[in-house]
């Protein structure tokens, strides 16, 4: 517990980090910016043989780190993923849960099986990943879980109702898993992005009309965000200068939903 006259540090020197979906767009931004702030990194990747370059980053960075084979929908791939993250480096202070699908349909043509998809990875791989890492947490008596919410769990967004969904109940259950695990030293706090410009949202971006549309709702910066912007509120809500911070969703938004 920090003392009355420590200053806040966002350092993460000796700290080791697991980033589920680190392969690309958020979650390799994330994995970088831990890295950068001194932490160590496992990253959950669905295909661990697709992503030669984003160790290497981090090995270039001075860090270690442990590419794992990590598919949010299959439940054995978490629990091992957590096991050989504590094998490895004996034990795990931060989780981030960055692993997410969004299937886009109007609602009244939404397929049961994206709609069992888009649960399987959003909700429940979550949960399942911080079960993993927070019984690890417990007995170490410290940990600090980031999970990834969004503006869609704030405000409605066309064709999108599964996913929106998802990320209120996100948003809900970080504030269930922090009044719980509070007692073991375990903060549990999420962010909650606006449009970020990554592969994922690259297609819908390209057009002008969603791009304009886009760029207008952001109602207070008008621009679209990018990866580092999200990044940097994980390695804060990561690091002990927000170590008074639990159970919050902090929309990085750009003012959307301020309007």
């Amino acid at each position: 517990m920090p003392q009355a006259t420590d200053y806040p540090r966002f350092d993460l020197t000796g700290e080791i980090a697991l980033v589920t979906g680190a392969a690309r767009g958020l979650g390799r931004a994330i994995s970088l910016a831990l890295a950068h702030a001194g932490a160590d990194i496992a990253l959950g990747l669905r295909d661990v043989n697709a992503n030669a370059d984003l160790p290497a980053e981090i090995l270039k960075l001075g860090r270690r780190v442990l590419p794992l084979q990590m598919d949010m929908s299959h439940m054995p791939q978490i629990f091992r993923a957590i096991d050989d993250t504590v094998k490895e480096f004996g034990r795990i202070d931060i989780l981030v849960n960055n692993a997410g699908i969004a299937p886009e349909n109007p609602a009244e043509k939404v397929r049961e099986e994206d709609f069992d998809a888009t649960l399987a990875v959003n909700l429940k791989g979550t949960f399942f990943a911080s079960q993993a890492a927070g019984r690890v947490m417990i007995k170490q008596k410290k940990g600090a879980i980031i999970n990834m919410s969004s503006q869609a769990g704030f405000a409605a967004l066309p064709t999108e109702s599964v996913y929106c969904m998802t990320k209120a109940g996100i948003a809900h259950l970080t504030k269930c898993l922090a009044v719980e695990w509070g007692k073991h030293g375990i903060r549990v706090n999420a962010v909650a992005p606006t449009f970020i410009r990554t592969p994922g949202t690259e297609e819908y971006l390209s057009d002008l009309r969603h791009l304009t549309d886009t760029i207008d709702r952001i109602a207070a910066l008008h621009r679209i965000g990018e990866p580092m912007e999200v990044a940097g509120a994980v390695v804060f809500l990561a690091s002990s200068a927000a170590s008074l911070i639990t159970g919050e969703t902090l929309l990085i938004d750009g003012g959307w939903t301020a309007r």
